[in-house]
């Protein structure tokens, strides 16, 4: 999906990617960054992360 639609986004925008435990996600900011995105955001750790250490009202899976 994300190759389907990468020449949808706008390279100077600030673009925040996440996935469960934040690797995939590093693997497709690393991929943005090659291919000439500005200001990538990845969430370390993921949303799992997220859960447990910022918003524990959150549902795990």
């Amino acid at each position: 999906q994300i190759m389907a639609n990468i020449d949808t986004l706008d390279k100077s925008k600030e673009t925040v990617i996440i996935c469960h435990h934040g690797i995939r996600s590093m693997q497709v900011a690393r991929y943005f960054d090659s291919v000439g995105f500005e200001n990538i955001i990845n969430l370390r750790g993921g949303i799992d992360a997220w859960g447990k250490q910022v918003d524990s009202s959150m549902a795990l899976y």
